[in-house]
């Protein structure tokens, strides 16, 4: 039998530049702190602890955790790229679900670098070998483009290809993007952009330009995850649920199937939802709200299919009829996505988990999406993993 598993509380700081933050142990255990007070309980009560980053030393996670006190509880350092604070979450959702702990903390934060991604170790194998491989045979390597920006520029190309999508209609997103992060004090990014100003911004890399590529940011965000029992016994709120939840990583198709779209996750993506839609008996057409990867315009647009959201080859009107955002059919990244509100890897999977659990108990804001009951949430990272999760309102 598999415990229903709340989220009792949550926490966030605000996103910065790199360069502006505090170090990471201090966002850490700020974050932590916010979302023990949020759901009322002592860091005695945390039987367990997840703790995400991708650029830092082994065990950052006890480093930033120890400044909340030393229980002894296990705490287990995670990193699995962008995917890295979503698989952190899903350690924690998985070690309750299964009855092992009632709570569990989970947490993840970044304290990044100026500029692009690049990779910390140059003396072994990029675990990304493969990937490069197939991206250089379909599509060569532009020594002047960023490597991240010629994997989800060119999935955006090659979808644009296929269905006459217009270069504007990637830029529409980023400009939603700034609306939406314009209500958010966490976000990095959040004076607006029109279209023309996106578009006019330096080319990247296909229909991608400079407004629509997300920033290097430093940031954390947390959660804590238990049993509805231990809820109930402790007096938490316990109006949020996981109703499901599912980790993929890559199929054959990823790097065979001679697609930069299905290189860049579309299809891990498409079987995590397909299974959480399944788990929950909840499908897309029920969800009022989404925090999806949007690391850039390209790839928000490709996700929109990916989950369900809109049919294969429509996702231009989805967007044009502006069923993305509010007053449409779904409004999608609230918090301005990693697009605005910033990208601070190991953060990125727990700040959705926040805004989602926010939006879902009314406690959004001028972001709030009025009558949102079911939040999806979509997290990936090359190399690969992606997570998916379902979050309803009881």
């Amino acid at each position: 039998m598999s415990q229903r598993v709340k989220v009792a509380g949550v926490g966030m700081i605000p996103f910065t530049k790199p360069g502006a933050s505090d170090d990471y142990p201090v966002m850490g255990e700020t974050a932590a702190r916010l979302a023990l007070e949020d759901a009322g309980i002592s860091y005695k009560d945390v039987q367990q602890a997840y703790v995400g980053y991708v650029y830092g030393d082994s065990t950052s996670g006890q480093a930033a955790l120890y400044g909340l006190g030393l229980t002894g509880i296990p705490v287990v350092n995670v990193n699995n790229n962008c995917a890295t604070g979503s698989s952190a979450l899903f350690l924690a959702r998985q070690a309750v679900a299964a009855g092992v702990v009632e709570c569990a903390l989970a947490l993840g934060f970044e304290q990044m670098n100026p500029g692009a991604l690049g990779s910390a170790f140059s003396d072994r194998p990029s675990p990304l070998k493969r990937f490069f491989k197939a991206r250089k045979a379909m599509q060569g390597v532009d020594k002047m483009a960023p490597d991240a920006a010629q994997y989800f520029g060119g999935a955006g190309k090659e979808y644009a290809e296929q269905y006459g999508t217009r270069d504007e209609t990637f830029a529409k997103i980023s400009a939603k993007a700034r609306i939406h992060a314009a209500n958010n004090p966490y976000a990095v990014f959040r004076d607006l952009l029109s279209v023309e100003e996106i578009m006019a911004s330096p080319h990247i890399y296909g229909p991608l330009t400079r407004y629509q590529c997300c920033p290097p940011t430093c940031g954390a965000a947390a959660a804590i995850i238990c049993s509805e029992d231990f809820a109930r016994k402790h007096g938490l709120n316990n109006t949020i649920t996981i109703k499901a939840q599912a980790m993929t990583t890559d199929f054959e198709s990823t790097l065979e199937s001679e697609s930069l779209r299905k290189l860049v996750g579309v299809d891990m993506a498409k079987a995590a939802a397909d299974q959480v839609y399944e788990a929950a008996g909840i499908g897309p057409e029920d969800i009022q709200v989404v925090e999806l990867h949007d690391c850039f315009t390209a790839n928000e647009l490709l996700t929109y299919e990916a989950l369900g959201l809109t049919a294969e080859g429509t996702a231009e009107k989805f967007i044009w009829d502006g069923d993305n955002t509010y007053g449409g059919r779904v409004v999608t990244n609230p918090s301005g996505g990693l697009l605005s509100k910033g990208h601070p890897l190991g953060a990125t999977g727990l700040a959705q988990c926040t805004e989602l659990v926010w939006q879902l108990r009314g406690d959004a804001g001028l972001r709030q999406v009025a009558g949102a009951r079911h939040g999806l949430q979509h997290n990936l990272g090359l190399g690969g993993a992606c997570v998916v999760t379902l979050y309803s309102a009881d």
